[in-house]
């Protein structure tokens, strides 16, 4: 199994999913494209932080992920 992409947009809107998904179990991992691209130079614009989960945990995560799209 590997790992899916759960979200992407704003680093403040993936930093609170990130923290209800870890609070019910749920190991995360963010890829922060704004932090890349200014480290190398580049600027970067739009959905540029992402969330990811293992496959295997969706079931789990899913509640929780819903939740968050209907609260923002």
């Amino acid at each position: 199994m590997g790992l899916m992409k759960v979200f992407s947009g704003s680093e403040i809107l993936a930093i609170a999913l990130q923290e209800r998904l870890e609070a019910a179990g749920v190991e995360t991992q963010k890829k922060d494209n704004i932090q890349s691209a200014r480290l190398g130079g580049f600027g970067a614009t739009g959905l540029a932080v992402e969330v990811f989960i293992q496959e295997t945990d969706f079931a789990k995560a899913n509640p929780v992920i819903e939740e968050f799209r209907m609260s923002i």
